[in-house]
This record gives structure tokens, sequence and C-alpha cells, in this order.
């Protein structure tokens, strides 16, 4: 969850909840029916094959050519969207609080740029000499942090506008705000209309949450099945709270400053709030917990970087007698290039628009493609190599175009979706045409104990009716 979440939600869809409604949380709620996936479907055949990485499946299931491209892509998803935003959003969120322009005597720019140094430079060197156990640490410790101070800022708010009651506050600004409050998103001109959840939301989620390897190595890192099947559904569980802190705030924010901010200054609505509400003695706990979500999304990717880049293509490319050593340090190095680019890349980064867009519209330029191309190794025998390769080289291409053409009238989450069923149907063509020679069979390995949680499938089931009881509640 701490992976996944940072500043680029709280600052980001806070921002997006601020302009639009609370619809946007469909980025949260609808995850937790990803992650019950994972816990039940996915990870349980992760793990009986013993795979370290995604792309070492795709190796196994097509070839090592497939696992090299799937690599490459997931670098390349990883350098030009999650890494250089979560460090911008990040450095914006400090600047915001603490007016470090102001104290240091820079220019807001400059400011910026020197924290985002600051704060990549950190997460760089945790990352590449610390590892993923050290990740997992910090994850945990930045994680309780953040829901604390997460949650404390909506609680704070609605004492702030009720007067010292909560309760008053909630309910001046939901009857106050109430068109605010739908979760449907059916506004004229929708933001994130309702459709797009049975659509290209559900290719996004089941790609990011059961198969993007940033997110899935943590549940593989797991001691045996049962330990990760609990981890995943705690986290799905928490992700049906999430929307209280990093969607519920914007609307407060819109409520207390609607007739005081400007569009361009949207993307400080955050921050304002928090300025405002939270006592001084507070500020520097907030602080702590703003970087330590930034770097727990920081070098758990880079660490991710870490492991792809040197199973997937140290070793398959470069050298196949590379010792273990070897591998460490060559994973060591492609964090720190893709640490500079990200750090370098950061403070030009446009941010009129949506920035969490942004990262989804680029994200999506890949998802489709890739979780095509992997489902089709988990439910199919005979589709060759070939099809993996077509899928995931032209897939992207197919997308950028359809966007280039389509998207003023077309969201860009149904683009996604068309993406990911051509592929997969063009796919199916080849292997019906030029299928491989044998059928593939799955290896199985008793590395790892792989039996499942007892509660697995009761508890999984709670969390998907909780996500539906969540809609019926709020659907105006």
């Amino acid at each position: 969850m701490l992976t996944n979440l940072s500043t680029e939600q709280l600052i980001g869809l806070n921002r997006d909840a601020f302009q639009h409604t609370i619809a946007v949380m469909a980025w949260e709620t609808t995850a937790a029916l990803a992650m019950v996936a994972t816990a039940l479907y996915f990870l349980p055949r992760y793990m009986k094959s013993g795979f370290a990485t995604v792309p070492q499946f795709l190796g196994e299931r097509y070839d090592e050519h497939t696992r090299v491209i799937a690599t490459c892509l997931f670098l390349a998803s990883y350098v030009l969207a999650i890494l250089p935003v979560v460090l911008l959003f990040g450095a914006t969120a400090l600047e915001s609080l603490f007016d470090v322009s102001e104290n240091l005597g820079l220019s807001t720019g400059a400011a910026i740029t020197v924290m985002v140094w600051s704060i990549g430079t950190l997460g760089s060197l945790y990352a590449i000499f610390g590892g993923l156990k050290a990740v997992a640490i910090s994850d945990t410790v930045n994680g309780a942090g953040f829901l604390v101070a997460g949650l404390l800022g909506p609680v704070l708010a609605l004492i702030y506008v009720g007067d010292g009651s909560m309760m008053a506050g909630l309910t001046e600004v939901y009857t106050e705000e109430h068109e605010k409050f739908d979760i449907t998103g059916d506004e004229p001109g929708s933001f994130l209309p309702f459709g797009v959840l049975f659509t290209g939301m559900i290719v996004n989620q089941v790609f990011f949450w059961c198969t993007n390897q940033s997110i899935v190595q943590r549940a593989l890192g797991a001691k045996s099945l049962a330990e990760g099947q609990k981890g995943v559904l705690i986290a799905a569980s928490l992700k049906l709270v999430g929307p209280l802190i990093i969607v519920l705030p914007g609307v407060i924010a819109f409520y207390m400053f609607k007739d005081t901010m400007r569009p361009e200054d949207y993307l400080q609505a955050y921050p304002t709030l928090v300025k405002t509400v939270l006592p001084p003695a507070l500020l520097g706990f907030f602080a702590a917990v703003m970087v330590g979500a930034v770097l727990s999304t920081f070098n758990s990717v880079l660490n991710s970087s870490a492991t792809l880049f040197s199973q997937g293509i140290h070793y398959t490319l470069i050298n196949r007698n590379a010792t273990g050593r070897q591998l460490v340090f060559s994973g060591r190095v492609v964090s720190i290039v893709l640490a500079l680019a990200a750090m370098i890349a950061a403070p030009v980064l446009n941010t009129t628009g949506s920035l969490y867009v942004y990262l989804q519209k680029i994200n999506a330029t890949f998802f489709g493609p890739m979780l095509a191309v992997i489902l089709l190794g988990f439910l199919t025998k005979r589709v060759p190599p070939l099809a993996a390769k077509v899928g995931l080289v032209c897939g992207p291409i197919m997308y950028f175009i359809l966007v280039f053409f389509f998207e003023e009238n077309v969201h860009f989450l149904h683009l996604l979706a068309i993406v990911f069923l051509v592929v997969a149907a063009v796919m199916l063509v080849i292997g019906r045409l030029w299928p491989q020679d044998a059928d593939f069979v799955q290896k199985e390995t008793d590395d790892v104990d792989v039996t499942p949680w007892t509660y697995a499938v009761p508890a999984g089931a709670t969390i998907c009716v909780a996500t539906i009881v969540c809609y019926l509640l709020l659907a105006q």
C-alpha cells in the first residue's frame, strides 16, 4: 500500500477532488477489488512457481526476448512517470507547507529543484544500499505515520469548519457541497465517468495491483503464501479507508477556499488546508510524514528497478554466469541512472493540469498490452512467443495513435480497454494460426510454503461487498 500511496495521491487526488467530485476515489476503492484478485488468484500462481519477477514468468512462458522487452517497458514506465511525479509532488508539498523558497532566499522553482534532489538522493541511498528488507521496514514505519497524519488532516479540518465539532463540520460540508459527494462522477463533462469503471479502470487496476513488479514484489517477498495473502488483504481493506485521506480533504478545501483559490493554484489545495488547520507543533511531524511518503514510493520503485534489470537484462543479455555480487552491483548502477533521470525530469514537468492523470495516461501506454500478454500467458497453453512480442511492441504504438486522434471525444481509460482487447484478440489469432509446438506446463517449486490462508476467501468476499456498499451509499 505504501509503495503506491505517496504525495502524488495526497496532493494530486485531493486536487482533483477539489476541482471535480469524490468520483476520483475510484482509483482507490476499485484497487481493493484487484488486490483481492492478487491474493486469491495471482499470488498462489507466482509463489508456486518460485518467481522473483513478473518478467521472469514471461521468460518461462514465452521466451527470453519477451522477458527483456517486458523488463524494458517496466523500467520505461518507472522513469517516465512514477519516479519524477513522486519527487515533484513531494517537493511541492514541502514548499507549500514551509515556504522553503522564502526561508532559503530562493525562487520557488529553485527551491523545488533543491528539494527534488535532496529527497531523491536520500531515497536513492536507502534503496541502493538497503535492499528490499530495508525498504519493507521503512514502508512499515512511514505507513503508520502516513495513516495517522493523513487522518489527522480531515479530522482537524472538520473540527475547524464545525467550530469544535467534527460531526457538525462534516454535516456543514456535506450539506453545502452535496454535489461533490456523488461517487458516480456523472456530472456533465465528467472527469472520471462511471462507465470507465467497467472498461479501462479494470485493466488499469488488475495490471497495477496484480502484475506490476513494484507492487507484486512486496508480496513475493513473503515467507509463505498465507503470510502474503494476509498482507495483501490487509492492504486491500486499508484502501477503503484511503479516500478519507486522499479525497475528502479536497472537498473540505473546496468548501473553505473555493472563492479565493485560482485554477492555477488547485495543486495547493491540500497543503493550504493542512497549513490552515494544523497546529504549529505538529508541522514538523507532518513534514516527516510527507518526506517518508515520498521515500516509501521512490525507494520501492528503485529497488524493483534494480531487481528487474539485474535479473531480466544483465543476467539474460550480458552475463549468464554472473555471480550474486555482480547482479547486485548491476542493479545498483541502473538504480543510480534511473534516480538521476527522475531528479532531472521532475522540476520541468508541467503542473498546470492534473499530474495524477498525466501519471495514469503514461502508465496506460504500457498497462493494456502487458496485461494482455501476462493474462494469456496464464490462461492459454499454445499462444507463441511471437504473439507476445507483437503485443508488447505494437500495443503501446496503438495506444498513442488512439490518444492522438480520439482523446478529446473518448476517455483515455476507454482507449486503454480497447488496446487491451485488440492486443488480446491479435495474440489469440496468432496463437490459432501459428501455435507453439507443445503445451506450456508451468513449473512448480517447493521452496516456499504455498498453503493458503484459511480465511483468505471469506476476507476477500467481505472486502468486495464493502466496496460495492460504498458505491451504493454514495451514489446520487
